[in-house]
């Protein structure tokens, strides 16, 4: 309703959301509205298993291997639930018993004494190597997939079983990283039953099987293995490394002033054979190093996040400069946190070619080496671009060997890019499990996509832009509750090729597409400000962006979101097309006018044609409570929000008041009311002197009219 004369607009409730934070997702999506979307697909074959793990993804084949509590599954990258492949891959009846004789397997049947399949990686085109717990006794196996996915091969090879010791933990709750490489089986692993003996170990292959140092805390001290890349250090292949990503429990925590557990890193080189009189079938260039991953409070203290909880590789055009992605949480129960860190291989590599760590002096305390360092340098490859005359390991002097069985520590910590985090939280119910990472090719640039598993069973999608050198500013696009029943995200995989996410728990596994472009609203002006990279306004719905789309037909901006510059010629026909909702009050009542916003991080004020004196008013996060209303409280009510610095109006509410006496005579029973809405009589018990305004009464009201017959015939 258009309203031509001048008229006094006063403001009622300004800024009603006025303080989101800045991880206030701008849409909250739960299981169910997700699914209305028609962008998620939950795994919908029911097996009797659990503890589902994303082993494996190849792209190639199009394929998705699962490993889970006595099942191995292959499912169709494009749609997880076309005709999935299963193998079921049971420990033995005489092995379950033999587990359960030891003091294993607890109150709930096969919760231990079962074979958890834990590592699944390509043997060769055909096959693969998989190994499971096996009822505390790991075992391995390989499994044959065929040459192509469209032949629908998924079988154990018959006949073959290899011990999985050194592969894979005996105890399921225990977690172990893998990576095969070149025939080669590098495995963070507990080795022993009780799970008191980590390793680093390298199985399989032509090399000879090699390990950390056994019972050395120096080198591992109670690890918990979250991930193992190999990546390159140079173009001399001999230079090739590993690196682990692990955390574990520090050897100064009984002091009290240390934190109890430490996020690392550490590296071997590939072609690391082990000593020749010290340090046999051990690695002889082992080396790890602390990862920080800290913020500075206003107060000038320091809070570490220390619990390494994943680890995201991903790579660039130079394959020795991968960017590593590490999700963190704090270590205690009081403080509860979670932060993203993002590492050079450029840092990480300094830190590996600086001083070693030695405990020297009156205290005891780390202090930087300064003795001779034994050639060739600890931590370096034989036959790589400084040792080239070394062709082993074995060839490497005994002063090299026993120097990094002593020093296995860096000095320096590695430290993340610009010495912060990406993305911080704290004062929040939940921690972050796990991390996915993609880039999009944007209007405006390239940006990085963060997915963020929860501990609750939701997966956060943000971008974080640079405001300047010292600032950055998140943007929590959405969070999506990916499984029916909450459960902590245990493992997620992206494939940007399919723009899909695909995310397990203990109970389940979900397939999310990427994006889901029309959830933000119908209008450009909605499309604009979502800032999201995957999405652009197409000049009539807000849909997928492809960089190919001709330029004209688009409008998206994530540096800034703004609609004004985007979105012209939009806005007005968006502001036309909002229909008008009326309202009735009666006299005397309270009314509540309802006004929500898409995005929580709107801030709302209501404006209103005044003429008399300003009534009372509560401002809630919804709307307004308007108390004893009266004639003078009709008018039209308009909603406006603001985000990001746009003004547009989001409701427009026509309220009329309605006279008491008149709904008392229209409402007044003739009898006893029951039941039945025939014993309401609609009367007209006007006195004569009010004719007049009854009758203006009835024209002005004929929908409240229509209201009050429908409810009658509802109840009749």
């Amino acid at each position: 309703m258009e309203t031509t004369q001048a008229i006094l607009l006063f403001s009622l409730c300004v800024y009603s959301c006025h303080s989101n934070p800045p991880s206030t997702p701008r849409v909250h999506l739960s299981f169910k509205e997700l699914l209305e979307t028609k962008t998620i697909r939950p795994f919908g074959f029911s097996f009797n298993t659990s503890d589902y793990r994303i082993l494996h993804m190849d792209q190639d084949q199009g394929r998705l291997y699962l490993g889970s509590r006595e099942y191995v599954v292959a499912l169709d990258m494009q749609n997880i639930n076309k005709e999935p492949l299963i193998i079921h891959w049971p420990a033995s009846t005489q092995r379950k018993a033999e587990c359960r004789m030891t003091g294993k397997g607890g109150q709930v049947r096969d919760t231990e004494c079962a074979n958890f399949v834990r590592l699944i990686e390509p043997w060769n085109r055909t096959h693969l190597y998989t190994c499971g717990t096996g009822a505390y006794k790991p075992i391995c196996t390989f499994i044959n997939r065929g040459w192509r996915a469209e032949e629908y091969l998924f079988r154990l090879v018959p006949g073959y079983t290899d011990s999985g010791k050194g592969k894979c933990s005996y105890d399921p709750r225990q977690e172990n990283a893998a990576a095969l490489i070149n025939g080669n089986l590098y495995s963070g692993v507990h080795v022993d039953f009780m799970g008191t003996d980590p390793a680093i170990f390298r199985t399989l292959g032509d090399r000879p099987a090699v390990r950390t140092e056994q019972y050395d805390s120096r080198w591992l001290n109670e690890p918990v293995f979250v991930h193992i890349q190999p990546i390159p250090d140079s173009a001399e292949k001999n230079d090739d490394k590993l690196y682990f990503f692990f955390r574990e429990k520090s050897l100064d925590a009984a002091g009290g002033g240390s934190p109890s557990v430490l996020a690392r890193v550490g590296r071997v080189c590939l072609n690391d054979d082990g000593g020749q009189r010290s340090l046999v079938n051990k690695w002889t260039t082992f080396l790890k190093a602390r990862l920080v991953c800290s913020v500075i409070g206003a107060d000038g203290v320091e809070t570490y996040f220390d619990e390494l909880r994943d680890v995201f590789i991903q790579p660039t055009q130079d394959e020795r400069s991968p960017i590593v992605y590490a999700v963190f949480s704090t270590a205690g129960s009081v403080f509860k946190g979670s932060a993203v860190c993002v590492y050079s291989m450029s840092d990480i590599r300094n830190v590996f070619n600086g001083p070693f760590s030695h405990k020297h002096g009156h205290n005891y305390q780390w202090t930087p080496y300064t003795g001779k360092i034994p050639y060739p340098r600890p931590g370096t490859c034989p036959g790589g671009t400084f040792t080239p005359g070394l062709r082993s390991t074995k060839e490497f002097s005994d002063e090299a060997v026993n120097f990094v069985r002593a020093h296995p520590l860096m000095y320096h910590p590695i430290y993340p890019l610009h010495k912060r985090p990406l993305v911080v939280r704290t004062g929040v119910d939940y921690r972050f499990t796990s991390i996915a990472v993609d880039l999009v090719d944007a209007v405006d640039g390239r940006y990085e996509v963060l997915f963020l598993g929860t501990d609750r069973g939701t997966v956060q999608k943000v971008i974080v832009l640079p405001k300047d050198p010292s600032r950055t500013e998140e943007l929590v696009l959405e969070e999506v509750e990916v499984f029916r029943t909450p459960a902590p995200v245990k493992t997620m995989k992206i494939s940007s090729k399919r723009q899909q996410l695909y995310v397990s728990s203990e109970r389940g596994l979900t397939q999310v597409s990427l994006h889901r472009c029309p959830v933000y609203g119908k209008a450009c002006s909605d499309c604009c400000l979502a800032r999201d990279p995957y999405c652009a306004w197409d000049g009539e719905n807000c849909s997928a962006f492809t960089p190919a789309t001709k330029r004209r037909s688009r409008r998206q901006d994530i540096k800034h979101g703004d609609p004004l510059r985007q979105c012209r010629g939009f806005n007005a026909k968006v502001e036309k097309r909002l229909k008008e909702i009326v309202q009735f009050g009666v006299e005397g009542s309270s009314t509540f006018l309802e006004c929500q916003p898409r995005s929580p991080q709107a801030t709302v004020k209501w404006l209103y044609q005044k003429d008399g004196r300003r009534k009372e008013v509560l401002k809630t996060g919804q709307g307004i409570l308007l108390k004893l209303l009266s004639q003078s409280d009709a008018g039209v009510y308009h909603c406006l929000a603001t985000e990001n610095n746009f003004k547009h109006t989001v409701a427009r509410v026509v309220l009329r008041i309605l006279d008491r006496e008149i709904v008392e005579a229209l409402t007044a029973p003739d009898s006893p009311p029951d039941s039945n809405c025939g014993h309401v009589s609609i009367t007209f018990g006007c006195p004569n002197h009010r004719i007049l305004h009854c009758l203006n009464w009835f024209v002005n009201n004929l929908v409240f009219l229509r209201l009050l017959l429908f409810k009658c015939i509802q109840m009749a």
